[in-house]
């Protein structure tokens, strides 16, 4: 499913994704990929839609005003959250480090925070690895139109499978 959405968002990612499911299907599967990721990585993407949809974001624009879909308090600053023992078995330790270093980069929010664990615990994939969740990061990002900072998106995409230790 990874590959599916890693390629979506290869192809598609500028400026949302606008074409509809069942024709977006077809140009996947004559790209090569199977019935059942294809299956899986649109369910997928239809639960990102759902989840994107029902948070508020700050507006983009100045004279845009942020109207949220359901009630949303921001996080104090000494808030901490508390993973369920199904989120921490979904994550494991090195996904909820990731998690916690991009909310205290300021690069990801409690509201996207909240989605990114919903789309985890909707993959297939049990526990997920981490370059997985970043996976998952970036097509959050994309889905709510945001381009975090380009530290932020090197170290989630950076292959540390390579990286020679100092």
């Amino acid at each position: 499913m990874y590959e599916v959405l890693v390629y979506v968002y290869e192809n598609y990612g500028g400026g949302g994704l606008d074409t509809d499911r069942e024709q977006l299907g077809r140009r996947l599967s004559s790209a090569g990929f199977g019935r059942d990721d294809i299956v899986q990585a649109l369910h997928w993407l239809d639960g990102l839609d759902c989840a994107a949809d029902s948070i508020c974001l700050p507006p983009q624009d100045e004279s845009a005003s942020a109207v949220p879909a359901l009630p949303s308090w921001p996080a104090s600053a000494g808030s901490l959250r508390v993973y369920t023992p199904q989120e921490m078995d979904q994550l494991g330790p090195h996904g909820i480090a990731c998690l916690r270093f991009l909310e205290d980069a300021g690069a990801l929010s409690a509201e996207l925070r909240e989605v990114v664990i919903d789309r985890a615990l909707a993959a297939s994939e049990s526990p997920l690895g981490l370059d997985d969740l970043k996976i998952i990061v970036m097509m959050v990002y994309w889905r709510v139109n945001m381009t975090p900072d380009m530290l932020v998106i090197d170290e989630l995409c950076d292959d540390t499978r390579h990286r020679l230790p100092h």
